[in-house]
């Protein structure tokens, strides 16, 4: 995919055989700790994130001169080294490439950033999305300072932390609907 400056995009991936890519806590903090030291290298802001433990959900900007693609391998490259070194293995840690899908307007861009953040609520791993650590949501919410997070679409878009959690509410209840009737349709 060629990633185009001043765009929104969905990227995500698992790993290979959908088997685990964050072995601990640890690897977690650093991977978090690749993404803070090469955004700025590579010119693109961060809008959301949700690590788990198999895959991974990122919503990035691309800035003017920014490289998505070099991003991605730099940090996913790095990572996968680290992991082999640490747990005596050798090749693939991820399925494939990352995928990346362009948001094009902001109504899909925020159900996107809700999508991201309630992600380890339906994988049922929490019952809150501020419960999940390895989450930008606490940023979000005003629970913590973004570390990575550029909150400029948010506060372009709502008042503050607490209309997000609302909002969040409001999609994952509309979600776990949309889910009911499904079932029932079958």
């Amino acid at each position: 995919m060629k990633y185009e400056d001043n765009q929104y995009y969905h990227i995500y991936n698992r790993g290979a055989g959908k088997n685990l890519i964050f072995f601990s806590e640890r690897n977690y903090r650093f991977c978090l700790d690749l993404f803070s030291k090469y955004q700025n290298r590579y010119c693109i802001s961060f809008v959301a994130y949700c690590l788990m433990p198999n895959h991974y959900h990122i919503v990035l900007l691309q800035n003017e001169g920014g490289s998505i693609t070099r991003f991605l391998q730099t940090v996913f490259n790095g990572y996968t080294q680290s992991i082999n070194n640490e747990l005596n293995w050798s090749g693939t840690l991820f399925e494939s490439r990352a995928k990346g899908i362009l948001i094009d307007y902001d109504r899909y861009l925020f159900q996107v950033i809700c999508y991201v953040h309630l992600n380890p609520v339906f994988a049922a791993m929490v019952t809150k999305p501020e419960d999940w650590e390895f989450s930008d949501y606490r940023d979000w919410i005003s629970l913590r300072e973004p570390r990575l997070t550029n909150l400029e679409f948010r506060n372009d878009n709502l008042r503050n932390g607490e209309d997000y959690r609302r909002s969040v509410e409001e999609f994952r209840n509309e979600k776990m609907k949309e889910d009911v009737f499904k079932y029932l349709m079958v």
